[in-house]
């Protein structure tokens, strides 16, 4: 069983470093992706106060779990490709820790404290991809 478990991470890892998207640019992807939800979240805060009508569409519950999931997947790939690339496990530390603060905004209610750790979440996630950009270079 255990042999089975490393060879599929070889094979992970083969897969992994074949692919032509360089690990920079999926963390620039990955960095775009987290400020585009920062922008969601903030400006869905804001015009809920302002419009309670818009509150419809961009508070929706399906825009911030698809968005979220789409960003921890873009995220684990970037920080997981980065480490058989760099060999440092820092970078991934850190945007792991912001992918589980982003997957525990996900079970919390819509009542405006899942928008806060989301936005803690991105943001912690950023810093990872960031550091491991700096890494790869």
């Amino acid at each position: 069983m255990l042999c089975c478990i490393f060879a599929q991470i070889g094979l992970y890892a083969a897969a992994m470093l074949q692919l032509s998207i360089p690990t920079t640019r999926l963390d620039r992807i990955a960095v775009g992706l987290s400020g585009l939800c920062l922008v969601h979240c903030v400006a869905t805060a804001v015009l809920l106060a302002l419009v309670s009508a818009a509150g419809g569409f961009l508070g929706s519950p399906i825009i911030h779990e698809v968005g979220l999931t789409l960003a921890m997947m873009f995220g684990s790939i970037a920080l997981g490709r980065g480490i058989f690339e760099h060999g440092f496990m820092m970078p991934s530390a850190i945007g792991g820790l912001g992918l589980g603060v982003m997957a525990g905004a996900l079970t919390l209610p819509h009542d405006g404290t899942e928008a806060a750790y989301t936005v803690v979440g991105v943001m912690i996630l950023a810093l990872g991809h960031r550091l491991n950009a700096m890494a790869a270079d």
